[in-house]
């Protein structure tokens, strides 16, 4: 239903209170050509949102982040293509979170798509081929621009390398087979 909601258009009441303006102030956007919008059959203006946000981009109003805060991005990498496609579905399908996912297949790919892609959160596991998740931990960490990225290891081998994970610079170890609750759960926490 929340996206039905997304969906639906805005009237000019609701672009007015958004903006901080009067519904006049809205109108007079719409009849000078700034901002787009259509009628109702019964005459109304009606703003669609993705108008409403180039609107919005283009005069550089300041409240876009409180109207159209951006999605958290996430990036996965493992070397094994149906953990790739469950830990993808598993974030995709969460009716209470939208994120932007990209996948890498190994620790090289991650380093240059951590660089492109810039995630907030970095779902890694640990045993990977050409480099594994414990030199891209390290090198994240060494690296200021990259330095505050949550990164969450995933790991058939947690009991034996949790510690050696952790100073590596990982925020926290998951043990695989990986729960989907307990995926959930430390995403939230770690985008918070």
């Amino acid at each position: 239903m929340a996206n039905s909601n997304q969906k639906k258009p805005y009237t000019t009441g609701e672009v007015a209170d958004l903006s901080h303006v009067t519904i006049n102030a809205v109108k007079k956007w719409i009849n000078s050509g700034k901002l787009q919008a259509f009628r109702t059959p019964g005459g109304h203006f009606r703003i669609t949102r993705d108008d409403f946000k180039d609107f919005v981009s283009r005069y550089r109003l300041q409240i876009k982040d409180e109207i159209f805060p951006e999605k958290k991005r996430i990036l996965i990498a493992d070397d094994v293509p149906e953990v790739l496609e469950f830990l993808r579905a598993a974030l995709e399908n969460r009716e209470d979170h939208s994120y932007e996912i990209d996948v890498a297949v190994d620790g090289y790919e991650a380093l240059i798509k951590v660089g492109d892609f810039k995630p907030d959160l970095l779902i890694l596991d640990i045993r990977m081929p050409r480099i594994d998740g414990l030199e891209v931990c390290r090198h994240l960490r060494s690296d200021t621009s990259t330095h505050s990225i949550k990164i969450l290891a995933i790991t058939a081998y947690a009991r034996e390398e949790k510690d050696n994970i952790i100073k590596a610079g990982a925020d926290y170890c998951l043990p695989k087979p990986l729960g989907m609750v307990q995926l959930h759960e430390w995403v939230d926490k770690l985008l918070g």
